[in-house]
C-alpha cells in the first residue's frame, strides 16, 4: 500500500491540526486566570464548560459538515474548516473575557475541525481493504501531534501567554494555503448528493445513518467503545494521584508515553495486522486488549503493573479505526461525509456524557464510604466493552 501524495498531505494536515490543539493544553490554568477564574478549581470548572461547548457544537454541526462535503466536495469544506480554525485561534489569542474564549471554541466545534472531512477524503481515495489501516494512520498523525503540541506550547508560553495561540493560528493558516494550492478534489461529481433541509437536522442525519443497512451495528460499537475509552483522558491524572501519589510531571510523562505507544500501534502494528489477520480478527485483538487493559488498571496497585499494561491498552486503540472502516464500507460513496459526520457527532456525545459518569463513579469509590476502589471507572469501562461483544461478533464478514 504505497501512500499517495493527497493521503500524505491529509496526514500532515491532521498532525499540524493536532499540534494546534495540544499546544494550548499547558496554558489552560493561566488562561482561565487571565479571564477571571480566581482559583484552580474554578478554572477547571470553566475549562470543562469550554470543552463541553466544543463537543456540543461538534455534535450539532458534525453531520451538517459531513453532508456539505457530500454535496459540494471535500476540498472546499476542508479549506473552509481550516480558515475557521485560524479565526478561532486568533479570537482566543485576543480574548480578554471568558465568553470570547467560549465563542471561539464553539466556532471551532461548528466547523467540525478538519477530522470529519479529512476522514471522508481518505475514504474516497482508498479501496475498502485499505481503509482500516489508513484510518489508523489518522490516529497516528493525531497521536504525534498531541505529543508535540503540549511541548511546543509549554516552550512558547515562556515568551508570552498568547504565543501558543498565534503559533496555532499560523499553522492553521499554512494549512489553508497548502490545501488551496496543492490538494485536489477527491469526490467525483457523479458520487455527490444534493444538500437539503433535512441535512440541517443532526438528529435526522443520525437516524438516516442508522437506517442504512448494516451501518447501525458498527455505529453502536463505536459509540460504546469511545464512551468506555473516555475513562483515560477523564480520570488518568486523578487516578494516578489517588493511587500512586503521582505529581504533574509523572502524569504528563505517562500520558506522553501512552501517546507515543498509540502512534506506534496505529502507524506500525495496525497496517501489518490487517494485512495478516484481516479487519475482523484485528478488531477482536483490539477489543480483547481493551478489556485486559481496563481490568488491569482497575486493580493495578504498583507502578510496574501500569508499565506492563500501557502497551496492552495502546493496542485497544486499533478498534476505532477498524470499526470506522466497517462503517465506511457499508455506506455508499455519496454518504461517506454523512457517515463520518455522524461518527464525530456520536463521539462528541460520548465526550459530553462519559466524564459525568466516570467522575461520579470515581468520587463514589474514593470518598471513604463503603468499598475503596480508585480503579472502579476502568472496571465499568471493561464491562461496557464486554457488553457489546455480541454486536462486535456480528461484524464478521
Amino acid at each position: 500500500m504505497k501512500p499517495s501524495g493527497p493521503f500524505l498531505f491529509i496526514l500532515a494536515t491532521l498532525m499540524i491540526d493536532a499540534i494546534g490543539v495540544g499546544i494550548v493544553f499547558p496554558i489552560m490554568p493561566d488562561l482561565m486566570a487571565r479571564v477571571g477564574a480566581g482559583s484552580t478549581a474554578e478554572g477547571a470548572l470553566w475549562g470543562g464548560i469550554m470543552m463541553s461547548g466544543y463537543a456540543a457544537a461538534m455534535f450539532l454541526f458534525g453531520p451538517v459538515v459531513g453532508s456539505l462535503s457530500d454535496a459540494y466536495g471535500r476540498r472546499p469544506v476542508l479549506i473552509t474548516a481550516l480558515v475557521t480554525l485560524t479565526i478561532d485561534y486568533v479570537i482566543m489569542a485576543l480574548a480578554e473575557t471568558y465568553w470570547m474564549l467560549l465563542a471561539g471554541r464553539v466556532l471551532a466545534g461548528m466547523a467540525g475541525a478538519t477530522y470529519i472531512t479529512a476522514t471522508a477524503y481518505i475514504a474516497d481515495i482508498s479501496r475498502p481493504e485499505q481503509r482500516a489501516a489508513r484510518f489508523g494512520m489518522i490516529g497516528a498523525a493525531f497521536g504525534i501531534g498531541f505529543v508535540l503540541g503540549p511541548a511546543l506550547g509549554g516552550l512558547a508560553a515562556g515568551w508570552h501567554l498568547t504565543a501558543p495561540f498565534w503559533i496555532a493560528a499560523a499553522l492553521a493558516a499554512a494549512n489553508v494555503a497548502f490545501g488551496f494550492f496543492i490538494l485536489p478534489e477527491s469526490l467525483k461529481p457523479e458520487n455527490r448528493r444534493p444538500f437539503g433541509r433535512r441535512d440541517l437536522n443532526p438528529f435526522a442525519s443520525i437516524l438516516r445513518a442508522f437506517a442504512v443497512p448494516g451501518l447501525a451495528i458498527p455505529l453502536v460499537c463505536l459509540f460504546v467503545f469511545e464512551f468506555a475509552n473516555m475513562v483515560y483522558p477523564t480520570l488518568w491524572a486523578f487516578w494516578g494521584r489517588e493511587s500512586f501519589g503521582w505529581d504533574a510531571f509523572t502524569i504528563g510523562l505517562t500520558l506522553s508515553a501512552y501517546g507515543v505507544l498509540i502512534a506506534g500501534v496505529q502507524a506500525g502494528i495496525l497496517p501489518r495486522l490487517t494485512r495478516v489477520l484481516g479487519d475482523f480478527r484485528t478488531l477482536l485483538v483490539a477489543v480483547a486488549a481493551g478489556v485486559v487493559g481496563l481490568v488491569g488498571f482497575g486493580f493495578a496497585g504498583t507502578v510496574w503493573a501500569v508499565a506492563i499494561l500501557l502497551p496492552i491498552a495502546a493496542l485497544s486503540d486499533m478498534a476505532p479505526p477498524v470499526m470506522t472502516a466497517f462503517a465506511a464500507n457499508r455506506a455508499a460513496e455519496n454518504q461517506q461525509g454523512l457517515v463520518q459526520g455522524v461518527i464525530a457527532s456520536l463521539s462528541s456525545v460520548a465526550a459530553v456524557l462519559a466524564p459525568l459518569v466516570m467522575t461520579g463513579v470515581f468520587e463514589r469509590f474514593v470518598s471513604g464510604e463503603g468499598l475503596y476502589l480508585p480503579g472502579a471507572p476502568f472496571l465499568l469501562s471493561a464491562v461496557l466493552i464486554v457488553a457489546i461483544l455480541p454486536l462486535v461478533l456480528r461484524l464478521k464478514p
